[in-house]
């Protein structure tokens, strides 16, 4: 039997967050947040922590620095149970990344130093360890800039050691959606785009459009939809799933969450039909405290609020 159910090779940073500020900012004025959050960050890294949460077992190769941040973002992995034994921390200039979110009523911006982000190279990763796994996943394709040349090699190699893939590609902040995405795609098992992601990478402005030209090319689109729940493509099945109704703090890391949700349950055989109820159960839970992991922190919340939920979840 495999080590793990789930391995993953991507970022490791943290989400300082900041709340109750205007949403224009003048030159060269001060102004005050009326809170703060700081958070463990990272597509993936929020994604491997919410995984072990609700029950995986996850091992996570990454990058950071040998810093204060790097030390801080590590720390809540380490608690949470995932297996960080082939992560690299590494001296020099270039520091553990940090993503700072000024938080609006409803909608944020993100200014991120990529710092040891966009470091990981293919030099770093410890195959055997990814392929001990019966599933692995990349999230943030286009910050992993030193990996990403080699990202269809990996998932090429994952698959040919008998693991399901998937990718979330999360946001290109050139906007170019190039870089040889769609030669991953073709090596992916389980694609997990939101609505926007998913027409700039099918290059369409229509979603129905999109997910009929990625169906096209991953046995398995899944799309998250925000507050109207997510939709899979499975060949010609179309399957759906409402939203969660929840009082949110803010949606960071909601996306990834969904992600933890479905991938605990596709790992386990569960069908679409659950795997999309605990992804849409998990990226809801994740609004209702500050950033991507803060709810799933809170082992008596969680259960709690699953439990009341959770309706044909086995989380």
């Amino acid at each position: 039997m495999p080590q793990f159910d789930i391995t993953i090779a991507g970022e490791l940073n943290l989400d300082l967050i900041l709340y109750g500020l205007p949403d224009e900012l003048a030159p060269e004025r001060e102004f005050l947040a009326d809170r703060m959050t700081l958070t463990l960050g990272g597509s993936s890294s929020i994604v491997a922590h919410n995984l072990a949460a609700l029950g995986s077992c996850v091992g996570f190769q990454s990058r950071i620095g040998d810093d204060d941040l790097g030390t801080a973002a590590l720390l809540p992995l380490q608690q949470m149970g995932v297996d960080v034994s082939r992560l690299r921390r590494v001296g020099g200039e270039i520091k553990t990344g940090l993503t700072v979110i000024l938080q609006r009523s409803a909608w944020r911006n993100m200014v991120t130093y990529a710092g040891t982000i966009a470091q990981l190279t293919w030099d770093d990763l410890d195959l055997d360890y990814l392929a001990n796994a019966r599933h692995f996943h990349v999230s943030s394709f286009y910050l992993q800039r030193a990996l990403r040349p080699r990202i269809p090699e990996l998932f090429r190699e994952m698959k040919a050691a008998g693991l399901s893939t998937s990718l979330d590609t999360n946001d290109d902040p050139d906007d170019t959606w190039e870089s040889g995405l769609r030669e991953a795609l073709r090596c992916v098992d389980v694609f997990l785009p939101n609505e926007r992601e998913a027409q700039k990478a099918a290059r369409v402005d229509n979603l129905e459009a999109a997910v009929g030209t990625l169906a096209e090319m991953v046995p398995l689109v899944v799309v998250k939809l925000g507050r109207e729940g997510a939709l899979a493509q499975r060949g010609g099945e179309r399957f759906t799933s409402p939203s969660i109704k929840v009082e949110a703090v803010d949606a960071v890391g909601a996306g990834d969450s969904f992600d933890a949700g479905f991938l605990h349950e596709y790992v386990r055989g569960a069908d679409l039909t659950t795997c999309l109820r605990t992804g849409n159960l998990a990226g809801a839970f994740s609004t209702t405290r500050s950033g991507g992991t803060e709810a799933f922190r809170d082992m008596a919340y969680r259960h709690k609020f699953f439990r009341e939920h959770g309706r044909g979840s086995r989380v």
